[in-house]
């Protein structure tokens, strides 16, 4: 995926300018999809360079140079490709795991203390989900499409850092139980 590609979603789902892109950006596709506004800034210049997108004065951009962005019939071309190019499952790339190994040919390092403050970070941002998701997808209420959809990635963080959390704690155990020897 590129940040081309979450860029023009995001402009679809409403036409921004620069700023407001990056602040809900970093609300929503920002989970999943990491990008500093410096990137997106750049891109977006990238994106108008080449017809995906086009910009406006904004109406109340006074004196600054704000402009809203909307996206162009190639942006919606390119990113009608890209959706039904089929994809690959992410490799899993995580420093972790080979520190992990290195702790289990050298002996006991301490790791615990590490995955520890991991597992704090997991359930905070699993607290985020869960919160996010009783406030914007109440059980009783019926979803449009879009929502449902949205609820359905939302559902996906929330099982991987439940998921994570867990090998946390599981990982914690192992590693505490076998500091010693028996």
């Amino acid at each position: 995926m590129s940040l081309s590609h979450a860029l023009l979603t995001s402009l679809l789902e409403k036409s921004s300018s620069g700023y407001e892109l990056a602040r809900r950006f970093d609300k929503s596709i920002g989970f999943f999809w990491h990008a500093t506004h410096q990137q997106i800034y750049r891109e977006l210049a990238r994106m108008e360079k080449d017809g995906w997108i086009s910009s406006s004065e904004a109406p109340d951009g006074g004196k600054t140079r704000k402009r809203i962005y909307e996206v162009c019939d190639a942006g919606q071309v390119a990113l009608r490709e890209w959706v039904t190019t089929p994809c690959d499952p992410s490799v899993m790339r995580d420093e972790l795991m080979v520190r992990l190994r290195a702790d289990a040919v050298i002996g006991p390092l301490g790791l615990d203390k590490e995955i520890e403050r991991r597992l704090a970070l997991h359930e905070l941002k699993l607290q985020a989900y869960r919160a996010i998701e009783q406030r914007d997808f109440p059980t009783q209420k019926l979803l449009t499409r879009e929502a449902e959809i949205q609820h359905l990635i939302l559902k996906t963080g929330i099982m991987v850092e439940a998921g994570w959390a867990r090998w946390c704690r599981d990982a914690i155990e192992v590693l505490r139980r076998t500091a010693t020897p028996d």
